[in-house]
């Protein structure tokens, strides 16, 4: 293999992208999700290229996220380089989400924040017995960005604001089930898959349905209930009452990760989700996160959530507001805000 971060080529009528950054867990940074760019709009007008394939190399994972370090180093100044970053990366996720051909995505292993980016607007999604999924970007004091805004609210019920706020984790038996990911295939049977793209290139979908297993039962499933009813609110405060009345065991082991997580956070997600399930495009939406992604990378709360979680690693952020009082509706609307024409995202 290459030592690129990012493996470009066309085989069989495919056009496959390979992340090779494996020590990272492939995290995303600006050059990786230019390279895709740049394969992804060659390809578009290729007809030899029939349908494209995004997959990783080494076991660890599919994409643990963006280089997270970078984009706080760069907020703790004037957040110009991570913008730049998510410019492009968001640009890469609409790119991959309008694309007229169709896109599959092996995803075995983990898949995280910028993993789920580039994953969810594929066409064909698999996810294997390795599969771990989750957005737990307000451990951090970040928003489950990279389209979350448009995907999460969009899943069945309540679920997408479970998961963004709690940042729990799923492995394939839910991911399929809710629809997150479209196929299971053990990853044993993962190269004969490709293979059998590499020969029928133009419907990828027909040789993941042929090839699909079973991914078990959905331990999900007993809770969807309770998620639809405790996760209903417009509020944060309103979702912590809720679990605190309902007492349940499950209920309050959700309402004890909330409480570990950025207040801050826990509003700009909720109110990411709310917003994003009433907008009419995915480029609207990603406009709305890449303003507020601009601002939210400055904020106390994500510079001390890659400390605590990151860079010190000893997992004990200091949050500022300490609780949901202190994240005012008049803060938010800050966060929120468009950007001046010469300053929005827009697509390439």
């Amino acid at each position: 293999m290459s030592d690129a971060e990012v493996i470009t080529r066309i085989e069989g009528g495919v056009g496959r992208i390979t992340l090779n950054r494996p020590k990272a867990i492939h995290a995303l940074n600006r050059a990786m999700c230019e390279a895709m760019i740049e394969a992804l709009l060659a390809w578009r007008e290729d007809d030899a290229v029939k349908s494209v394939l995004i997959d990783h190399a080494g076991e660890r994972g599919f994409c643990a996220g963006g280089d997270i370090r970078m984009i706080a180093e760069s907020g703790a100044g004037d957040a110009s380089e991570a913008k730049a970053f998510f410019k492009t990366e968001y640009q890469l996720n609409h790119l991959l989400f309008a694309y007229p051909k169709p896109i599959t995505a092996v995803v075995d292993g983990i898949v995280m924040g910028g993993g789920v980016g580039i994953s969810e607007p594929a066409d064909v999604r698999i996810a294997t017995e390795r599969t771990t999924y989750a957005m737990p970007e307000t451990g951090i004091g970040l928003f489950p960005d990279v389209g979350g805004g448009w995907f999460l609210p969009r899943l069945p019920g309540q679920t997408g604001v479970w998961l963004a706020l709690t940042g729990a984790r799923l492995k394939a038996a839910d991911t399929v089930a809710l629809g997150i990911h479209t196929h299971f295939v053990a990853s044993e049977g993962v190269e004969a898959l490709k293979a059998e793209l590499l020969a029928a290139p133009a419907d990828p979908k027909a040789v993941a349905d042929r090839l699909a297993g079973d991914a078990g039962l959905a331990p999900l499933d007993a809770h969807h209930e309770a998620i639809d009813r405790l996760f209903a609110f417009d509020t944060v405060e309103a979702i912590f009452a809720a679990l605190e009345a309902d007492g349940s065991d499950w209920a309050l082991k959700q309402l004890a990760t909330l409480k570990t997580k950025s207040p801050q956070s826990l509003k700009v997600s909720l109110r990411q989700i709310r917003t994003g399930a009433i907008l009419t495009s995915f480029a609207e939406n990603m406009a709305m996160e890449y303003a507020l992604g601009g601002r939210v990378v400055r904020t106390h709360d994500f510079q001390e959530g890659v400390r605590a979680v990151i860079v010190d690693k000893d997992n004990a952020p200091q949050w500022s507001p300490a609780d949901l009082s202190g994240v005012s509706d008049a803060v938010l609307d800050e966060l929120f805000a468009p950007l001046a024409a010469d300053e929005a995202w827009s697509p390439i």
